[in-house]
């Protein structure tokens, strides 16, 4: 039986994220082992988080990583368009983390990481399941979604009882405990606002989290 480890937003929460590492019984040869997306911003440890997530890239060949909207925000940060929305929500804590990591005359964000930000998913599907960070549009085939919406939907898609066809794992919106139904489980439970990081782990539905 396939078992896949899924982990909520992260947002600069290293010790938790390595707590939450050190709990899950997940065999990195074997096991699928997915991140949702939002590993940067309003936390302190970003600069840490991509460098520990890419080392484990290297490791877990099932692993794999999907584009939030803060990685977007970053993105456009960098590129130029959009600089104010990206440090007003959380990106000053992420420069902050660079800048304190970089040497004078480098990049502020080493190649290793812009390749890491580069190569993330914008969903996931496996034959059970859909792993998107925010959510998805009814009606809409994943392939079809517009990148907006797979990274900052929200209460459409949260108050949805439509059948995607697959159940669907978000993270995105935070809640204090799993976010459970049918079809859909939201596993961001607001780990930098003082709450837990979780992971759920399927076809079980057993949740870990770093508490």
């Amino acid at each position: 039986m396939e078992r896949i480890f899924a982990i909520g937003d992260i947002h600069g929460c290293f010790e938790k994220l390595v707590i939450l590492m050190d709990k899950i019984d997940i065999d990195l040869e074997k096991d699928t082992l997915i991140f949702m997306g939002d590993y940067i911003d309003r936390g302190p440890a970003s600069f840490d988080v991509v460098a520990y997530l890419n080392d484990l890239r290297k490791r877990c060949p099932n692993a794999l990583f999907l584009k939030g909207n803060h990685e977007d925000m970053l993105g456009k940060y960098l590129s130029g368009p959009d600089k104010d929305t990206y440090i007003v929500n959380g990106g000053k804590n992420t420069l902050d983390s660079y800048m304190s990591r970089s040497q004078p005359g480098d990049s502020i964000i080493p190649r290793e990481h812009l390749d890491f930000f580069g190569s993330l998913l914008p969903y996931y599907e496996t034959r059970d399941y859909i792993f998107v960070h925010a959510g998805l549009r009814e009606h809409i085939p994943p392939a079809m979604q517009e990148e907006d919406d797979l990274l900052w939907i929200r209460h459409e898609f949260i108050q949805s009882d439509y059948d995607f066809g697959k159940r669907v794992i978000f993270g995105h919106t935070p809640f204090l405990e799993p976010f459970v139904r049918a079809n859909k489980i939201g596993i961001d439970t607001g780990a930098v606002y003082g709450n837990k990081l979780t992971c759920v782990r399927l076809p079980d539905v057993e949740f870990i989290s770093d508490v």
